[in-house]
């Protein structure tokens, strides 16, 4: 079987592309950038093509040929764009990708989307039906690629949704590693009460997902949350994190409205000069948005069950960002992907 791998040299796209290489297939890769992890795999077999889904001719080219495709490339943490940007990749290049899996007779397509569509969760968890309430342009493209995706599903093209929360993992760049920085040394600054949630999905975890909703028969069209088996408020997470670095984790609070403000301004500041902003509204917002969800839905028609628990997946993620120089701010040009902490799933 031949899988074609969009964003597929990203932190969630090289462990997913790695997993289905185990299961002996061959990969496609398409991504706007090399990545981390181009090199391994390349050297386990992937088939690399590095151009963006808005490139309608590389899309077509890597979707020719394959019987599913797994649809993961996303405008994502891009600061000093136009906005613009996220709905012409989230949104056309989703269209651009959806065109071709129609054309080439693909057997499934699985998008990936995010729990972010639902914005700030009100009450004590969200479902797949809960309100449909992105809270900034990269949610609201997201989920405007859903939209895209169920056009196709009705003129019959067979594809699932899935719904990430909060990934993490070894080889995760981004807010995971900002987590354990800002708590190697014992003392955490909590802006605001620490009592919202937020609910992390290990990258295992996500994976095996990713395999169920391309393989689980009578899932067109749904849409599925994935996430670990619970949520944490920040408090929790806070010292669940320092536990994984072996630290007693001491929490000092600092009132949450005057950093909001001043993400405001710098943002407003950094963004006509074409500078990244060190703070942001999206980036300070961790510390207010109520992030929970309730997988039983991908626990009854997907069979999808967490794997790996948040103790063992921050060890297995601290000591890969101790290893590659991550957690001193100097991490190395050339990082290998860990050994799974289980293999894979059992497909039936």
């Amino acid at each position: 079987m031949t899988t074609l791998v969009t964003g597929g040299t990203g932190f969630t796209g090289s462990h997913l592309v790695r997993r289905l290489l185990e299961r002996g297939g061959s990969v496609r890769v398409l991504d706007n950038q090399p990545g981390l992890f181009h090199d391994e795999l390349r050297d386990l077999g992937a088939e690399i093509t590095i151009a963006s889904v808005t490139d309608e001719d590389a899309v077509r080219r890597c979707v020719e040929g394959c019987e599913v495709v797994h649809h993961l490339a996303a405008a994502f943490r891009k600061l000093n764009v136009p906005q613009s940007h996220y709905s012409d990749v989230n949104e056309q290049g989703t269209r651009i990708v959806c065109r071709a899996c129609v054309d080439f007779g693909v057997r499934k397509l699985v998008y990936c989307s995010t729990c972010g569509v639902h914005g700030h969760v009100q009450g004590e968890s969200a479902t797949e039906d809960s309100p449909i309430a992105p809270a900034d342009y990269y949610q609201q493209t997201k989920y405007d690629g859903e939209v895209v995706v169920q056009e196709f599903v009705r003129d019959g093209l067979d594809a699932t949704t899935l719904r990430p929360t909060a990934i993490y993992g070894p080889g995760d760049p981004g807010r995971f590693v900002m987590l354990f920085r800002l708590c190697k040394r014992g003392t955490f600054t909590m802006f605001g009460d620490g009592r919202v949630h937020y609910h992390p999905v290990h990258i295992e975890n996500l994976v095996d997902a990713f395999e169920l909703a391309a393989t689980v028969p009578g899932v067109t069209g749904e849409a599925f949350l994935a996430a670990d088996d619970r949520s944490y408020s920040l408090t929790d997470l806070v010292h669940e994190v320092g536990r994984a670095m072996d630290l007693d984790m001491k929490i000092r609070r600092l009132p949450f409205a005057p950093l909001r403000a001043a993400a405001v301004v710098c943002e407003a500041v950094c963004k006509p000069i074409g500078v990244s902003p060190p703070l942001f509204p999206r980036r300070v917002d961790w510390f207010r948005q109520h992030r929970s969800f309730d997988i039983t839905k991908a626990r009854r028609m997907l069979g999808y069950e967490p794997r790996v628990g948040l103790d063992e997946g921050l060890r297995q993620t601290g000591d890969w960002y101790r290893r590659w120089g991550y957690l001193e701010g100097s991490p190395r040009k050339q990082v290998t992907l860990p050994e799974p902490l289980h293999g894979p799933i059992s497909l039936g």
